[in-house]
């Protein structure tokens, strides 16, 4: 790994770190390994991140939770770490924590004063430093984006608004047709990309656009078949035929980077916003997800998929060789998942080598 980004951004978190320093301490892998010239602490400041932190120690970041001794229960957590705070690296132990080495935690081993998060009643959280930039990747949390093939067809639909306006914005009265299951607050929805296997081919589900957030108003009441909503925001017009789905709960963002559960060896599906490469800070879609053992902060590696070109050295008449070749696939960056669905899942491109495109390889780290 080379080159970790500094990022800024601001995490949501809900439990509490000091718990986790009392994890047990365990050797690191082999292949966790720390850097040469990794320093002995680090003063954290607004603006690092869970990530730069790491590559300060580390050769590879999504080896943290081994680190710091986090089991798969606590990985699941959200964890605080403030500016103002030093990670201290223990090199006997091989560990980071926020106790100075030697330190019994409370001051009384060596003197030091224990530096670790205090339990906070309001806003909890609210000043911990983020895993990776929350800027780039708070429109993929709000927004589901990724729907089933068949998904928005059940799903509530514009049938007309206002003085038969087309074309519809913020602040229109829009009349919706379908079963709103209770709900209230919808965002607006039309199909967009197909998403298909590089592998199979099959169309996995429909990159949607995304195109605003409606109030319920009313509920159709008879002799009316119809709902009457407002639309609350609009980043695209809206139109008849546009189809609603319940917004979803606001996301927690947990980012603790580390190895999937199981062996991944995917296939970038698409780069969000069409363009035919992406780069560092990138947002690209894989094609496995939750079923395939991915989840919320597991860390992949990215492969330039090896070409098969023509062996310019094969001559008429030799038998038993292929005239053509499999290149091997080279590895190009790091790509960190943020949000998982069934069989799709996004990913932050952390740093990368060269460019990312559809049809590249993401394979567990090696």
């Amino acid at each position: 790994m080379k080159n970790f980004s500094t990022v800024s951004a601001r995490i949501a978190v809900a439990a509490l770190f000091a718990g986790v320093l009392a994890a047990p301490a365990q050797a690191a892998p082999k292949s966790c390994n720390f850097r040469p010239n990794a320093p002995d602490q680090h003063l954290v400041v607004k603006g690092d991140t869970l990530w730069d932190i790491s590559g300060k120690f580390l050769e590879h970041a999504w080896c943290w939770p081994q680190v710091w001794g986090l089991n798969k229960e606590q990985i699941k957590n959200p964890h605080w770490i403030y500016p103002g705070q030093i990670v201290y690296f223990d090199r006997a132990t091989g560990r980071l924590s926020l106790n100075r080495p030697g330190s019994d935690g409370s001051g009384g081993a060596t003197g030091t004063l224990r530096l670790s998060p205090q339990v906070r009643t309001e806003g909890l959280g609210i000043d911990a430093i983020a895993s990776i930039p929350s800027d780039i990747i708070d429109p993929f949390l709000s927004q589901p984006l990724i729907v089933g093939v068949n998904e928005l067809a059940t799903q509530p639909r514009i049938v007309a608004g206002v003085e038969g306006h087309f074309y519809l914005g913020k602040d229109d009265k829009v009349y919706v047709r379908g079963n709103l299951k209770g709900g209230s607050s919808f965002q607006v929805f039309r199909p967009g990309t197909p998403l298909k296997d590089p592998e199979t081919g099959k169309l996995l589900a429909y990159e949607a656009v995304y195109l605003g957030t409606a109030k319920l108003q009313s509920e159709a009441k008879p002799p009316a078949d119809v709902h009457t909503f407002t639309i609350a925001s609009s980043k695209m017009e809206m139109g008849v035929g546009d189809q609603l789905v319940l917004a979803p709960p606001t996301a927690i963002r947990n980012y603790v980077p580390h190895q999937p559960d199981r062996a991944i060896n995917a296939r970038v599906l698409g780069i969000y916003s069409g363009v035919t490469y992406a780069g560092q800070n990138q947002v690209v879609s894989v094609n496995r997800g939750s079923v395939d053992g991915l989840d919320v902060g597991a860390v992949v590696q990215l492969y330039n998929l090896g070409r098969t070109v023509k062996d310019p050295t094969i001559k008429a008449g030799m038998m038993g060789q292929s005239a053509m070749v499999k290149l091997p696939d080279e590895e190009s960056g790091t790509l960190f998942i943020f949000r998982v669905f069934k069989n799709i899942s996004y990913g932050l491109i952390m740093q990368v080598t060269t460019p990312v495109e559809v049809g590249d390889v993401a394979k567990s780290p090696e």
